[in-house]
This record gives C-alpha cells, structure tokens and sequence, in this order.
C-alpha cells in the first residue's frame, strides 16, 4: 500500500494510524535515491512526501523561505532563482529530487566549499514522529538556533528516526557573474599542488573540484562574484582554460549529475564515497580507478566502479558504498567503519522508533 499525503496534517494522521497498527514504513519522496545507502527491508505501507509541494512563506528580503518536502528540487531552484536567490547544495538527481529527500540524504555538491552543507542552510524544520506528532524545530530567522539541534538529527538519518515534511532555508543571493576554470595535469601530484596554491591564498573558490580519467586530472575551479573578482582570478589561474556562459553551466550540470549518469550506463555499477582530510584526497583519488571525482576543497571524494564486485576500499580516509544495485547492497558491507560515535546514533533511533519499524536498513544496513 502506498499513502501519498497532501498535508503535514495527512502526514501525521498516516503515522499516527500505522503507528497504532505497529505497521512496519517505508518513507521516501520520489525515490531517485532507491540505489543509494541501505536497501528497505520489505515494510507494510509506503509513505511518499511527493504531493506535499507547497511553498508555505517566503520572505525574498530576509533571504529565508518555508517549502514542504516534497518540492521538486528543480522547481524550488527555479522559484528561487526569479528572485536572484538560491540553496547552492547542488544536489544531484536534481530535476526530480524532493526537498525533502535532498535533506534527508544530507546531499551536497561542488559549491560546499564555499557556502557549507544542509546543516548550515536549514535554520528551521517541521518533522513529523512515529506517533503522529508534528515536531516544530528552528524558525525563519537566520539567527534563530532554539531547537535547531533537533532537526539538525533529521540530516542525513535517511528518513530512519521520522519524516521531514517541512524545510525552512535560509537563501543566499546569485553572484553576478561567474566563471571556471579548468586546468589539466597527468599527474594527481600535480593537480593538488595546484589546488593547494588556490586554497592557500586570498582567493575565495567556490568550488575545487578534481576529476579523474585515463588521462589525468583536471582541477575544476568555479568563482563567483564582481567582474574584479573575477579578473584577479583570471590573473591568478592565468594560463588556465577559462569557461563562462553556457559552456560553464554545461560543464557542472555534467559534474552534478556525474552520478545519475554513470549509473544509467553501469547497472552493475558502485559508487564509492571516501571522507579524508585535505592532504589525503591526492593518496586516495590515485588509488581509485578512473573515473573519480573529489571536491578538493573539502575532503570528499568519490569512486565509481563499472562493476560492484571490483570494489576496492582505500586505506585512507573513511568509506561508505554511497550507490550500488539492490543485490550488492543486500550482501555487502556498506559501511565497514561506522566511527565511535556510531553508538550514539542507535540510541538516538532507539529514542524515536524503538520498535525498528521506519526505513529498516535505510542506513548503509545499520540502521
């Protein structure tokens, strides 16, 4: 049975009911991530956020607005974007992600560098517990930080402790004008001094991207700002391939849905994910087979693997099987190092769904 509300109020009635019932749920929005983290155990009901995707206030002024969960990505960015205004997470799956769903799987992209992750954009949420209660954490104001802790638990849990069904941002403007540049290396040696010669500097990137082939590394380097800014970077990165316009935009649709697209063309494929330190990411990109993908400016770096079976795990930074196929998952290991405060975390779901009902194995099969 699968239960589409249309109101947090709905939502919370659902829960409610199953609760009673001590219905097993599965929770999700439009599923675009079904291949990423855990594979759902079999629930009893599915609850999808999809037709709540309503803007609830928006305040262009204050930089902040309210959406509920189930707000397409691409129509919340479009919205946001007739005001000047945008949340540069830079999800992948964009065009059908949820709101919701980009929160709950705690995604960010190229631009984290710069302007930070979910956790330093979401000022305020309403999320809606196992027992149908509506939990309001945060406000519209930026500064606003009574109860944000609560919701800041809701990122990243996969939907494993409650169902978000409300986000309120805080916004950031557009900058005027942008501009990449792209430098091309043979040797990842090469790439990361490069890159370490930016991050080093005054200069303020938004985005360090490296991206690996069977050729070699390219150092992606995105600015934003007054055209001064962006003729010191000239000066700065002179020598460097410079993009602007649609050719710009075109090169990060293509970084930002790298994953989607490796995945539609290998589907015995895996996606690997490695959080290391700054000075680990050259270690850790050598070790991946190419493609591999690293946001050089903050220690995350991806792997992708033509077949799940030839995956290898580096011995630097901490890894996760971020996508593979539903039988992979179901056998795998998806996190092998899950840290010491791993402990924390099952009684934290403990404390929301005791009885282990709500998106079981969601996380990486832990949780």
């Amino acid at each position: 049975m699968v239960l589409c509300p249309s109101t947090p109020e709905e939502l919370a009635e659902q829960f409610a009911e199953a609760n009673s019932k001590r219905q097993s749920i599965t929770l999700c929005g439009n599923s675009t991530k079904n291949r990423m983290a855990g594979p759902i155990a079999a629930s009893d009901i599915t609850i999808s956020t999809a037709a709540m995707n309503r803007v609830l206030q928006y305040e262009p002024r204050d930089l902040t607005i309210s959406v509920e969960a189930g707000m397409r990505w691409s129509d919340f960015s479009l919205l946001l974007a007739g005001h000047g205004q945008m949340v540069p997470l830079d999800p992948s799956f964009e065009s059908n992600a949820t709101v919701g769903g980009v929160v709950a799987a705690n995604v960010s992209g190229p631009r984290r560098r710069l302007y930070g992750s979910a956790r330093d954009m979401v000022i305020g949420m309403t999320f809606v517990t196992l027992e149908g209660k509506q939990i309001r954490t945060g406000g519209m104001v930026v500064k606003n930080v009574a109860g944000l802790d609560m919701a800041k638990l809701m990122i990243g849990s996969f939907g494993t402790l409650s169902t978000i069904a409300v986000v309120n941002f805080r916004l950031h403007p557009i900058p005027a004008e942008t501009r990449t540049f792209v430098q091309e290396f043979v040797r990842v040696a090469e790439a990361i001094a490069a890159r370490d010669k930016v991050v080093k500097s005054s200069l303020q990137p938004a985005a360090v991207d490296i991206l690996k082939s069977a050729e070699g590394y390219d150092l992606l380097i995105q600015a934003g700002g007054s055209p001064a800014v962006l003729d010191r970077f000239s000066r700065e990165l002179s020598g460097a391939r410079t993009l602007e316009g649609d050719e710009e935009q075109t090169l990060w649709a293509n970084i930002r849905e790298f994953t989607p697209q490796f995945l539609n063309q290998h589907e015995e494929g895996a996606v690997l994910r490695i959080s290391c330190t700054l000075s680990e990411v050259g270690g850790v990109m050598e070790s991946l087979p190419a493609p591999g993908l690293a946001r050089g400016g903050s220690g995350v770096c991806y792997g992708y693997f033509a077949r799940a079976k030839e995956l290898r795990m580096p011995a630097l930074g901490r890894s996760v099987v971020e996508f593979a196929s539903d039988e992979f998952r179901a056998r795998a290991d998806l996190w092998p190092a899950p840290g010491t405060d791993f402990a924390m975390m099952k009684s934290v779901k403990q404390m929301f769904d005791p009885g282990g009902r709500l998106n079981r194995g969601r996380l990486y099969g832990r949780i």
